[in-house]
């Protein structure tokens, strides 16, 4: 298993690098580390739970873990987010005032690879000059414009002077960058995104950096740019929240 994202996760998850790297579940307390992944962070972590080499991180408020460990005792991974445990735990957020937030694959890439850009003008973005697209909702998934979680490279295919997609990188940790993408509706289907996310992920791991790329479940077309640009599966992420009132 990639050694940073060992560290990331124990650091996220509130356990050791070997908790991550075996194959037992493990159920911890949440506190706040430095060094943890803080895209889209809230003020607390009432529960949030990675699946992840064919077992379960746990994390959260104390007296959910203890549930969590109860309820789930050693269950695997592989099968752990079918519905009759997501309803479980949905039946227990709200009995808590909590819900489900969000559930999605996560994938890395540790190699740098050729790419194709014939046909495209590239034009790179530092974090200063980012600062341009800022409001521009047509690369709201590209760029962030968190403070905790700053853009810090930017990249876009060019054709005939039209950007015709854009990828971004935030740094959402010391050890890890993510990267987003949007390509414009018209030139859907050329490969751009995956061109644009591959050249973004080399030169993300020549900085030091460990490339990673969240999607949801359900977008099939955004794993697909994944896996072409040479990203792997790496992890499930569960993360919930409170209830508005």
């Amino acid at each position: 298993m990639n050694k940073t994202l060992c560290i990331q996760l124990a650091i996220d998850y509130c356990c050791r690098p070997e908790d991550v790297s075996d194959r037992e579940n493990h159920y911890t307390e949440h506190t706040f580390l430095e060094g943890r992944r803080q895209f889209k962070e809230g003020s607390e972590c009432y529960l949030k739970l990675a699946v992840v080499r064919g077992k379960v991180l746990f994390t959260g408020n104390k007296d959910i873990i203890r549930w969590c460990a109860e309820t789930f005792g050693s269950d695997g991974g592989a099968w752990f987010l079918e519905m009759g445990n997501l309803r479980k735990i949905d039946d227990r957020l709200q009995h808590d005032g909590c819900k489900i937030d969000m559930i999605h694959p996560f994938f890395i890439s540790e190699t740098i690879q050729s790419v194709d850009t014939e046909g495209y003008e590239i034009q790179w973005y530092t974090q200063e000059t980012i600062e341009q697209f800022r409001g521009d909702e047509r690369y709201n998934e590209a760029y962030t414009f968190c403070e905790e979680t700053p853009d810090v490279i930017g990249v876009a295919a060019i054709k005939d002077g039209e950007i015709l997609g854009m990828a971004g990188a935030s740094a959402d940790s010391p050890f890890m960058w993510q990267i987003g993408i949007n390509v414009n509706p018209q030139a859907r289907g050329a490969g751009i995104g995956k061109m644009l996310v591959a050249l973004l992920k080399n030169e993300i791991l020549k900085q030091g950096k460990l490339p990673y790329y969240g999607t949801a479940i359900s977008h099939l077309a955004s794993q697909k740019v994944a896996l072409g640009a040479g990203f792997t599966p790496a992890w499930v992420e569960l993360v919930t929240s409170r209830e508005e009132k």
